[in-house]
């Protein structure tokens, strides 16, 4: 079962994959990161003119990361608007997704904590760097195969 907007990009010959609905029926796309940018162009001209949250996840240990938009069309004179999730997911050896900092500036801070907690290289973004971790720190602290530096386990502490 394919949302709207699915049917709109089908129509228009571009390439995603329908992941079905969530639990308040909000349409959810994967789009592919090479794709990414061009599409994220077309849905803010299609309407999709705010970006209400980005966030990142850890989809498994050894796995891909995923990199997920929350998108609203606000228009005037209407009171439930039109919402879409895109989830972007990269491999963990090499996690580019171009930056949608030029479509939509709220992603600035967004982008860049995903950076600093999954290690999610956003290309093209204007300021790329950590923000809530130091700059000499290693490793991405919310990836599920993170081993925190100096962490000693007491076993068998009784």
């Amino acid at each position: 079962m394919q949302g709207r907007l699915s049917v709109w990009l089908v129509k228009h010959g571009l390439v995603h994959r329908s992941l079905g609905f969530d639990y308040q029926r909000i349409d959810t796309l994967q789009i592919k990161p090479e794709d990414w940018h061009s599409i994220a162009v077309i849905l803010y001209v299609y309407g999709y003119n705010y970006l209400r949250s980005q966030c990142a996840y850890d989809v498994a240990p050894g796995g891909l990361l995923a990199s997920v938009y929350h998108l609203t069309r606000i228009e005037y004179g209407v009171d439930q608007p039109e919402e879409v999730c895109i989830k972007v997911f990269a491999p963990r050896s090499n996690p580019r997704i171009p930056s949608v900092f030029w479509v939509w500036k709220s992603s600035n801070f967004q982008e860049r904590e995903s950076y600093d907690m999954l290690g999610i290289s956003y290309e093209n973004h204007p300021r790329l760097k950590r923000i809530l971790m130091p700059e000499i720190w290693i490793g991405w602290p919310l990836r599920k195969d993170y081993i925190a530096p100096n962490f000693y386990e007491i076993q068998d502490a009784h």
